[in-house]
């Protein structure tokens, strides 16, 4: 009488590799390639796949997702400025480099800024331009188009530090929306208060972060001496210096910290509701002072 041979255990995934360790969860071999160290022996990839799914996501301490620890938020919306200075070149030349403003630190007008600035009306009657004839893009636009290189790469370094922590601790869709209803106001009081300037420049979104941060600072009961100071010196330099929108910086200063304020205090139940309540009511009046305004122009 013969004995039947011993079979070796082989893994699921590799059957080439024979292997005595089964995953704890499913009781399958696996060799040590497929091995996942779990709390207790070790798991197959496909049981830690599922575990995955039935884990609860990560969030910040505002409700986000721990996935703006990847700033990538903030990498498109450089990336976004970056792209728009190479079509303000390409349809204005190397004005749009330098040349302007600011003993010539400054590009000049292009094709593409003048398009894109904030303005509430220019042009013959009957054949105006502008936020006030019904180029409602312009409030976005211009938050995009900057004049020149110099003024690009002080607002994309500004971004790049302020922008990288508040992704960090708002996640990305909330961190966005801050953004973009910072520059919305900025450009939005500029066109209620500043109407015959011709603007453009991500700073008006910029002083939004720098409100925002303080404000995250507070709420987390943290020092704001990293970032008041930055506050004071950015505002004397907007008063002082001249050219410079001074209602598109306030503006975005105080639509960032509205906005900021909606999500760092909104309480923790329901809070995205309250958030994307709150942060819909700022971007409403925004809207509603622009529809007005523009009203008094006929």
């Amino acid at each position: 009488m013969s004995e039947s041979p011993v079979t070796v255990p082989v893994c699921y995934r590799h059957p080439s590799k024979e292997t005595y360790i089964r995953c704890t969860r499913c009781d399958r071999p696996i060799c040590p390639d497929c091995m996942n160290e779990a709390s207790v022996g070790h798991q197959c990839p496909e049981c830690v796949a599922e575990g995955r799914k039935t884990q609860r996501p990560a969030r910040t301490a505002f409700g986000g997702s721990a996935a703006g620890r990847s700033f990538t938020v903030t990498k498109w919306l450089i990336g976004l400025n970056v792209a728009a200075m190479i079509a303000s070149v390409i349809s204005g030349g190397l004005g749009a480099v330098a040349g302007g403003g600011w003993g010539g630190l400054l590009g000049d007008q292009t094709p593409l800024t003048v398009r894109g600035a904030v303005i509430a009306l220019y042009g013959l009657p009957g054949a105006e331009h502008g936020v006030a004839a019904g180029e409602w893009w312009r409030l976005i636009t211009a938050m995009f188009l900057h004049y020149g290189v110099l003024h690009l790469l002080m607002n994309m370094y500004a971004l790049w530090i302020l922008g990288r922590e508040l992704e960090a601790s708002l996640g990305r869709l909330r961190y966005l929306g801050l953004y973009l209803l910072a520059g919305l106001g900025g450009n939005v009081a500029s066109y209620l208060f500043d109407p015959r300037s011709i603007s453009v420049g991500a700073s008006t979104a910029v002083f939004g972060l720098m409100a925002a941060i303080f404000v995250i600072l507070r709420r987390l009961n943290r020092s704001v001496a990293p970032i008041a100071p930055v506050i004071v010196i950015n505002l004397i330099f907007t008063f002082v210096v001249s050219n410079i929108s001074i209602a598109g910086h306030l503006g975005g200063l105080i639509a960032g910290g509205l906005a900021a304020g909606v999500l760092a205090y909104a309480p923790k139940q329901r809070r995205t509701m309250f958030q994307s309540i709150g942060l819909g009511i700022i971007a409403a009046v925004l809207i509603g002072a622009v529809v007005v305004k523009t009203l008094s122009y006929y």
